[in-house]
């Protein structure tokens, strides 16, 4: 009779590889989508709930990731202090003009799992609003969204 095992990783053993996308004129939510898969591993056959299995990720052109719609002017980022009239709000137009970054990193942190993990693979996102990034020496693999 075969024995049947399930194959457990262990911390050390994960290998993660380095992705590279440029998000210039693509959607913002299906290029969200993509990063939040390959950081989470989604496509790797030892992908863990409990481990960081994925992969790290650069994205580049951040300050041109397109929106459909009028999201442009609707779609509102929210701060509160905690304090009394303490509500900030901001446009996508207002955020993408002082943290172009963050538009990205808001949209990929809502697809990741709110604990420790959710932390350490948004940890492993890089977003720089130009073309030029600081990671050649990992020799990205370029993907496209």
């Amino acid at each position: 009779m075969l024995k049947k095992t399930t194959l457990v990783m262990k911390k050390t053993q994960i290998i993660p590889k380095w992705y590279l996308i440029d998000v210039k004129d693509k959607v913002l939510g299906r290029a969200a989508t993509k990063i939040a898969r390959l950081l989470l591993g989604k496509d790797k056959p030892t992908l863990s709930d409990n481990l960081p299995v994925g992969d790290f990720v650069i994205v580049t052109n951040s300050k041109a990731v397109g929106v459909s719609g009028r999201k442009e002017e609707d779609k509102n980022y929210y701060n509160y202090s905690g304090y009394p009239s303490g509500l900030r709000v901001r446009t996508l137009r207002v955020v993408r003009k002082t943290k172009p970054e963050e538009v990205i990193r808001h949209a990929v942190w809502g697809m990741m799992p709110k604990t420790k993990l959710g932390k350490e693979l948004m940890a492993r996102l890089h977003i720089y609003p130009g073309i030029e990034h600081s990671h050649e020496a990992q020799k990205p693999e370029k993907v496209a969204v």
